[in-house]
């Protein structure tokens, strides 16, 4: 799953070196950031056109805090490979005026062009980003209270609950549907669920990620855990 995202990502480097890269986090992107930072060493991609732009970050955590999505994306791709650090941007969960710095980041993608390809993973309640359930299909980058399961589900990055941040600055679901193409990743048992009634074509702000049954060019990457409950005929696996 995580060579076919990375050879996905390649190819959209490759024919447009100039591309811009929506990129998430969490323990689902690892592999796919690993084998491009394989790539990288084998066969000397280069980033040194690309500009990126991450989907969230913790309001309160310093950038290199080992929870931060900063350190996150530093540690398993931008230290590991050439793409020049100012052409990389996060949302500021360090800033004084965190409404302000929604709309600057909303604003900064406006300005070097949108997502050419959008990363994406996606929880079991079928959030993206940080963007839960009700969240208005019209959001742009905002400020969201992160729900409770939400932080339990990331208290044992935190070791305690109450380590964990109550807020966050995501990509509003408006934004991500502007990427010209949208990657999604989802992996084991606990996601089978929210694939199958993704897969339904339903579309209602319940289930934020429905939204992409709108989307012109989704690709769909799924191991056969998370793909469990489709039928055989709904069932295109990469493994």
């Amino acid at each position: 799953m995580s060579r076919k995202a990375a050879d996905i990502i390649n190819d959209q480097v490759k024919k447009k070196p100039n591309s811009v890269l929506g990129l998430a986090t969490g323990g689902t992107m690892m592999g796919a950031y690993a084998a491009l930072v394989d790539d990288y060493k084998q066969n000397g991609t280069s980033y040194q056109q690309i500009k990126t732009v991450n989907l969230d970050e913790y309001i309160g955590l310093e950038p290199e805090h080992p929870n931060s999505y900063h350190y996150y994306i530093n540690g398993h791709f931008f230290n590991r490979v050439d793409i020049p650090k100012d052409q990389t941007y996060l949302p500021n969960g360090l800033a004084k005026d965190i409404e302000a710095e929604c709309q600057h980041y909303e604003s900064l993608i406006e300005q070097i062009g949108g997502m050419d390809l959008q990363l994406l993973g996606i929880g079991q309640n079928g959030h993206i980003g940080f963007n839960e359930p009700g969240t208005s299909f019209e959001s742009t980058t905002h400020i969201v209270e992160l729900a409770s399961l939400m932080r339990q589900a990331n208290s044992c990055f935190f070791n305690r609950l109450e380590k964990v941040p109550t807020h966050a600055i995501t990509m509003g679901i408006a934004t991500i549907m502007k990427s010209k193409k949208i990657l999604l990743l989802v992996s084991g048992k606990k996601k089978a669920h929210i694939i199958a009634q993704l897969f339904t074509g339903k579309v209602t702000t319940q289930i934020p990620a429905s939204i992409l049954n709108t989307h012109p060019n989704v690709i769909v990457i799924a191991d056969q855990e998370a793909l469990s409950l489709l039928s055989p005929e709904k069932r295109k696996v990469y493994v």
